[in-house]
């Protein structure tokens, strides 16, 4: 929940200019706070850098006020839209249940959903990090069809690795990337973009997305300053094939 349109200008305009010089391989997108998707499109529009948002609602319309639908997200050119972020699941009570009925509707509005997973430092000291997330992943899976499940993405956040001063180590993050590209295997989606989502940041990018099954990254705080965002995209495109 940052930003406002004065701000958001020359960050995105920057993003924009800055993501033009990359090559085919690396794909850069933005998804912005609900209130800035007609600013988002209007700067957007012709660039490189696609857009989506950080959420959807998990019903199509009606008297659910404040609610946001994905179609509504589409109306403005959206992409992308994330759902089960590890902030929803811990502050608003997200089960994954809901997550994977969000997950379809982002499909159904043309969008391609980012699901998250992720465990929590307990979960993580316990040793049941695989448990949890394949949970997670599986609860949405289990939801789709086999061509609905190629069009995801998902996103691994070890929570325990964001804003704690804990890290994951590029193997830890490896292991948990290929153990839910086995997961996706099993439905058929192995080559689904798997992202790490655990405090990407310039000095980490190149090592992480150097990994077998790290395909990219979600990007938290370094995507509120553009060099640093860029300088994230530059280590993709420096391991890119």
């Amino acid at each position: 929940m940052h930003g406002r349109q004065v701000e958001n200008r020359p960050l995105l305009v920057a993003i924009a200019s800055g993501a033009a010089t990359l090559q085919k391989g690396v794909r850069a997108g933005v998804c912005v706070p609900t209130p800035y998707l007609a600013q988002t499109q209007a700067l957007l529009a012709r660039s490189v850098v696609t857009w989506g948002v950080q959420d959807v609602s998990e019903h199509l319309e009606g008297a659910f006020t404040g609610e946001v639908s994905a179609g509504m997200a589409a109306d403005f050119g959206a992409t992308y839209a994330i759902v089960g972020h590890s902030e929803r699941r811990a502050y608003h009570g997200e089960r994954s249940d809901l997550v994977a009925v969000k997950t379809r509707r982002a499909l159904d509005a043309g969008l391609t959903p980012i699901v998250c997973v992720g465990e929590t430092l307990e979960q993580h000291d316990h040793g049941s990090a695989e448990q949890v997330v394949g949970a997670q992943l599986d609860a949405v899976l289990q939801v789709l069809s086999d061509e609905q499940a190629v069009k995801i993405v998902v996103a691994y956040e070890p929570v325990w690795a964001i804003g704690t001063g804990k890290s994951a180590t590029a193997a830890e993050a490896q292991r948990i990337h290929a153990f839910l590209r086995s997961r996706l295997k099993g439905k058929g989606a192995a080559n689904v973009s798997v992202l790490y989502g655990g405090s990407v940041k310039p000095d980490n990018a190149a090592e992480l997305f150097a990994q077998q099954d790290i395909d990219g990254g979600l990007v938290g705080g370094a995507a509120l300053e553009s060099d640093c965002f860029l300088a994230v995209c530059q280590a993709a495109q420096s391991v890119s094939v």
